[in-house]
């Protein structure tokens, strides 16, 4: 039984000027072997994009690339047509399948953007590109896990290939909640904002905790606002 910490000030950091990055797992220029990914989790991206600025015209492939935004909005453009804005309680995803172009860009001129970008390997190659976009109200969230990604679109989450969930949680100062997982099941937990315990360890903004052999992953709050994302994965 293990609970891992990945604390968030021992993450990969770059910083461009109009782009402040931190990789919890490698990415780009940073390449740590101890730290490749968590089960079929490949990246997740703390990004804060400056006013104005962002992510020129790039191609991915056979990958499950979705958007989480904190603050902020996020405007997006893709080779299959698609032009959408993000913002806080939307999820994004983009399956890249066969081949992909996307541009993301911060959409204010004034206030700066900040998100997650979050990887996952899909669960077959060659598959069709496709995007999608859900709104979930923080009421939904509020002092519970509310589904927002999964196999088969389950409870309304956003349809993701690859056998995993994703949830996201709202906690008060205080509130407690548990996630139970099958067994072969594993967790990995991100802290999007606040902080408080996970399975017991201290927990802060940008943290992220490798949970395997458990069968409860127990999460309390300690800030005025916490935000969670729990990634229950083979």
């Amino acid at each position: 039984m293990s609970t891992i910490i990945r604390p968030a000030q021992d993450r990969g950091h770059a910083d461009h000027g109009w782009l402040n990055s931190f990789h919890t797992f490698s990415f780009a220029d940073y390449h740590d072997p101890r730290h490749m990914g968590f089960g079929p989790l490949r990246v997740i991206n703390e990004d804060r994009v400056q006013a104005g600025a962002g992510f020129g015209a790039h191609g991915h492939r056979d990958m499950e690339i979705l958007s989480y935004v904190i603050e902020g909005a996020l405007e997006h453009k893709d080779s299959i047509g698609t032009g959408s804005v993000i913002r806080p309680g939307d999820v994004q995803i983009m399956s890249a399948g066969t081949g992909i172009r996307h541009s993301e860009f911060n959409h204010s001129k004034v206030e700066p953007v900040h998100f997650l970008q979050i990887w996952l390997m899909p669960d077959r190659r060659d598959i069709a590109p496709r995007y999608d976009q859900k709104s979930f109200l923080e009421a939904e969230k509020r002092g519970r896990l509310r589904l927002i990604a999964s196999k088969a679109a389950r409870d309304g989450s956003i349809l993701i290939n690859q056998d995993a969930d994703i949830f996201a949680a709202v906690l008060d100062r205080g509130d407690a909640i548990e996630h139970r997982l099958q067994t072969g099941r594993k967790a990995w937990v991100q802290i999007v904002q606040g902080g408080g315990h996970i399975n017991g360890v201290a927990a802060s903004a940008g943290d992220g905790f490798a949970i395997e052999a458990e069968e409860v992953v127990s999460m309390t709050a300690s800030d005025e606002k916490t935000e969670i994302l729990l990634f229950d994965l083979p």
